[in-house]
């Protein structure tokens, strides 16, 4: 493995790692900087916010670095990110906290720059084995970022974020020296309207087909957030968890996840191509979230979770497929609009998971699991589309009079 790919994965990693330390002790400093104990709502804005401007940003991110190159932009963001942390582990005052979490999700939507880079410096038949590993990568740094959050945070509230600091500073030094310059394409003049967060959307809403794939990776990313927004109180309600089980839990699902991700998009996609990989995935997923309505204790839902993380592969094999339908200097503006979309269902999809479970308590909460999984009903008209479309286009591009060609280009 090269070394500049080395140290993409690193850098998303430890850029994970920092967004994770802070999660154990927001509600402690929140309580802290406001005097009162019932911070629900604070915490519920101090979450949303994140998302909001990583939603805005993450497509503005990826357009800078098609024009003036992946590098400048990831090292300008990881800088700030570090100035940022510690700004707001110094800070006693609640607004320049909120302030400075607006500017965290400013400079973590440089996930869409990182993705780019991976892009420009890999082969088309590459790319769903090394999103995987991205993806892996980004996984385990986010387990590991609330453990040692946790840990350090016990001693003040103030320490996972100096701790966020300094892993920024670390990925910014490990940029400066070991990463060259990735975006060798300079095509297109530099216009300042492009910097409206909508362009990017609506230029790759433009392309042949490839709205009915945006739907489904924004439908995958949709259910996700049911076990990311349910799976703490779903757990404590239904199986009795304490919050070491909680830890050990999603400590477990975490790993599982990213071996998943790392180990078996690979294969997978190589035996049955990245459209086959994105639905086989999608039926994983969605029986799992079948089999978790009907876990009755924590050693039925263990097993569920292979099904959950063997579903993990779809959105690398996904990136993967959507990467092949843009043009080289159009990948920071492509993975910019999907880390939006992501960002745009961090946004809504806890809302709308939460005020489920909350309509179907006391007596039908295990069926919220059912929800979820339905939503994947969507994606298969979606995909069908998209597979039909992929395919008029394949015999057009066939000379009259050529031999055909079996299926639809991956």
């Amino acid at each position: 493995m090269n070394r500049p790919l080395l140290v993409i994965f690193l850098t998303v990693g430890l850029d994970a790692m920092g967004i994770g330390l802070i999660i154990p002790v927001i509600p402690g400093l929140l309580r802290e900087l406001t005097g009162v104990q019932e911070i629900h709502n604070q915490n519920g804005y101090f979450l949303a916010i994140y998302a909001l401007m990583q939603f805005i940003f993450s497509p503005i991110l990826g357009v800078l670095s098609d024009y003036f190159g992946r590098r400048p932009v990831l090292l300008i963001s990881l800088a700030g990110a570090a100035i940022d942390y510690t700004v707001m582990g110094l800070t006693g005052n609640l607004t320049i906290l909120f302030m400075g979490r607006a500017i965290a999700g400013l400079t973590g939507a440089n996930m869409a720059v990182a993705t780019s880079y991976i892009a420009d410096i890999t082969e088309e038949s590459q790319r769903a084995k090394r999103y995987g590993l991205m993806n892996a990568c980004f996984g385990l740094g986010f387990v590991a970022g609330p453990l040692l959050g946790g840990l350090i945070g016990q001693y003040s509230h103030r320490n996972p974020f100096f701790m966020a600091a300094v892993l920024n500073g670390v990925t910014f030094l490990l940029g400066i020296f070991l990463l060259p310059e990735s975006h060798k394409s300079h095509a297109r003049d530099f216009q300042w309207g492009q910097l409206n967060p909508i362009s990017p959307l609506k230029m790759v809403l433009r392309l042949p087909g490839i709205f009915s794939l945006l739907v489904v990776f924004f439908i995958m990313h949709m259910v996700g957030q049911f076990p990311a927004s349910l799976w703490v109180i779903y757990g404590e309600r239904t199986f009795g968890w304490d919050t070491d089980m909680v830890g050990y839990t999603l400590a477990m699902f975490g790993v599982m996840h990213a071996v998943s991700q790392a180990f078996l998009t690979e294969p997978l996609t190589k035996k049955f191509g990245e459209r086959w990989a994105v639905v086989l995935a999608i039926l994983a997923d969605g029986t799992g979230m079948f089999l978790l309505a009907a876990a009755t204790s924590t050693a039925t839902v263990i097993p569920v979770m292979a099904f959950l993380c063997l579903g993990g592969i779809a959105v690398p094999a996904l990136q993967a497929l959507l990467s092949k339908q843009v043009e080289e200097n159009q990948q920071g503006e492509l993975q910019g609009t999907l880390v939006s979309l992501m960002s745009l269902t961090s946004i809504f999809g806890p809302l709308g998971a939460t005020r489920v479970y909350e309509w179907l308590l006391p007596d039908h909460g295990n069926w919220v699991w059912v929800v979820g999984g339905g939503l994947y009903l969507i994606c298969w008209p979606a995909f069908l589309f998209w597979n039909l479309r992929a395919g008029a286009d394949a015999a057009a591009a066939i000379p009259e009079g050529a031999e055909g060609v079996s299926e639809p280009p991956a």
